[in-house]
């Protein structure tokens, strides 16, 4: 990094689009290395960099200058890679049913009460502990952006939503909503 990188970052949060470029071309190859190597798919991992040089160049003005820019920039290419991988992983698969498929609305219904139990189960949950999880389950933010927006340290907010899922799933199964055995994973 060079003595002259301070003054390239004071420029892109100015909004210069040369230095923002300047930026961009500095560290595009790491970055889309590391999003190829995650992602394992061209067309992904240039949507996940140009995604992480969104976010970078919006959140530029929090970065520490008196730490590394790179491990800065890595951790938020790899969290937008993260939540490209959570979000295939949620991609409904096609299969080819041999069997009558259920009524629409009836399965609309059933969607419609689990969520409105999950909303009913949230009400008596810890206000942190529900804002971490309603934040990374609605908003699908990641773990790092949710420290970023309630000003925590990584790991409070990761204890938080696993803390909001065991209360959860302890109040679904009381309320019959989820049986003893269930683990509760989809939640």
């Amino acid at each position: 990094m060079s003595e002259d990188f301070p003054i390239l970052v004071t420029r892109c949060i100015a909004g210069n689009q040369p230095a923002i470029g300047e930026l961009v071309n500095q560290f595009r190859g790491q970055v889309f290395g590391l999003c190829y190597r995650m992602l394992g798919q061209r067309e992904d991992a240039e949507d996940a960099t140009q995604e992480t040089f969104v976010r970078v160049v919006n959140n530029l003005h929090r970065w520490d200058p008196t730490r590394a820019f790179e491990p800065w920039l890595l951790t938020i290419a790899g969290n937008r890679c993260r939540t490209r991988l959570a979000k295939r992983k949620r991609r409904p698969t096609v299969l080819t049913l041999d069997y009558p498929v259920p009524d629409a609305t009836v399965e609309k219904r059933k969607a419609e009460l689990l969520a409105e139990e999950v909303s009913l189960g949230l009400v008596g949950i810890r206000d942190e502990y529900r804002k971490a999880f309603l934040l990374f389950h609605q908003k699908e933010m990641s773990y790092l952006e949710i420290a970023e927006v309630m000003e925590v340290p990584l790991g409070t907010v990761k204890t938080w939503v696993h803390r909001a899922r065991r209360e959860l799933i302890n109040r679904l199964r009381k309320r019959g909503v989820l049986g003893e055995g269930s683990t509760g994973q989809k939640i």
